[in-house]
């Protein structure tokens, strides 16, 4: 089930993200790092969303 929870939150998140701008935080033609940025945080939040899930569960 952990899987499947990690996955959902993923998407999830990356979706959320790529609707900030995070245009003024990032120097002009950086594209690739603001990609790299965007999926790390998805990690990162879909990490912890699906920690929460499952301690809330348990």
């Amino acid at each position: 089930m952990d899987i499947y929870l990690y996955i959902f939150f993923t998407f999830m998140s990356v979706f959320i993200f790529n609707g900030v701008n995070f245009g003024p935080i990032m120097k002009q033609g950086k594209v690739l790092e603001a990609k790299l940025l965007v999926l790390s945080l998805s990690f990162a939040l879909s990490y912890l969303l699906t920690n929460f899930v499952m301690a809330f569960l348990d």
